[in-house]
């Protein structure tokens, strides 16, 4: 539905340009979330194109939040003033090129790694581990498996207010679980480099990392992914365990027993329950080995009043 009609048949006033894309207003965000908390956001909106996007992106007159797969992710529970945009019909797409793969911001890591393995293309297996989209996986030059994005990217291409750019992946400073943007850009493509390989070693690996995955994490629950990002040096895992939290509670949120850098909502649990138990492993780790935890899982928005 269109805000521009929609909004204004009603005599409301609205922080964003006419769209043609799908926007709601005081939209809940819990439910597209892999922890399933969280509050609404004053404006979701979903571009239906590029032209679409940038039209926002110029014309907002509110603060503009991504929002991706959301497998990293908490939203408050008093949820998110002004607009949180999610990538979707129309940024998804995956194409196979002869020494790489271009994908668009919303096509999930796991899918980029399939076209690859379709093609007999190699190097992009670990995508097939990290439970998130592309655009996601650039801005916090995401890994898994000994790999990361960095060892990857050949270039980005970023929505900004002045306009769409196409950035070299040396420009981004790829980082441990960092990217530099550009101030308020919104990555909506991305090309891979791959080499030719076997498909029957390509299935192998990425069948590996499947296992892998099965065995040693709660991938069927109501979490997050890796809580605490690795300090240099350690392992998060091997602190939190050290310090005596693994299975730790609060409210509805637990410490996974299976792997315990990962936080459950067991059932009933409120944002407020996993932030703070986030932050109560924390000061186990600290008060037990001397090393501060940082978040790895982005938290957004405000705490319920």
């Amino acid at each position: 539905m269109s805000a521009s009609v929609d909004m204004a048949a009603m005599g409301e006033t609205t922080p964003l340009p006419a769209l043609r894309g799908r926007v709601q207003k005081d939209a809940p965000l819990g439910p597209g979330t892999w922890f399933r908390v969280g509050g609404n956001a004053d404006w979701l909106v979903r571009p239906a194109d590029l032209d679409d996007l940038l039209r926002l992106l110029r014309r907002a007159e509110a603060p503009v939040m991504v929002m991706g797969a959301a497998s990293n992710l908490i939203v408050r529970d008093g949820g998110v003033r002004g607009i949180v945009l999610r990538l979707a019909r129309g940024f998804g797409d995956v194409d196979v090129e002869a020494d790489g793969v271009v994908a668009g911001a919303a096509a999930l890591d796991a899918n980029v790694a399939e076209h690859a393995a379709a093609a007999g293309l190699a190097g992009l297996e670990f995508l097939s581990g990290i439970p998130g989209s592309v655009g996601g996986a650039v801005a916090m030059n995401a890994g898994a498996y000994g790999a990361e994005v960095a060892d990857v990217l050949d270039w980005a291409e970023i929505a900004t207010v002045d306009g769409l750019l196409r950035v070299r992946a040396a420009e981004l400073r790829l980082s441990y679980r960092r990217s530099q943007l550009p101030p308020g850009g919104v990555v909506v493509r991305a090309r891979f480099h791959a080499v030719p390989g076997d498909k029957g070693a390509i299935a192998a690996r990425m069948a590996e990392i499947r296992e892998s995955r099965e065995a040693t994490q709660p991938v069927r629950a109501r979490t997050g992914g890796s809580t605490f990002a690795n300090p240099p040096g350690h392992k998060a895992w091997a602190l939190v365990d050290a310090a005596g939290c693994r299975g730790k509670v609060l409210g509805g949120a637990q410490v996974s027993e299976k792997h315990c850098n990962f936080l459950l909502n067991t059932g009933d649990a409120k944002a407020a329950d996993l932030e703070d138990l986030g932050e109560a492993v924390r000061a186990a780790v600290l008060a037990h080995s001397g090393i501060t935890l940082e978040w790895e899982i982005k938290r957004i928005g405000e705490r319920a009043a």
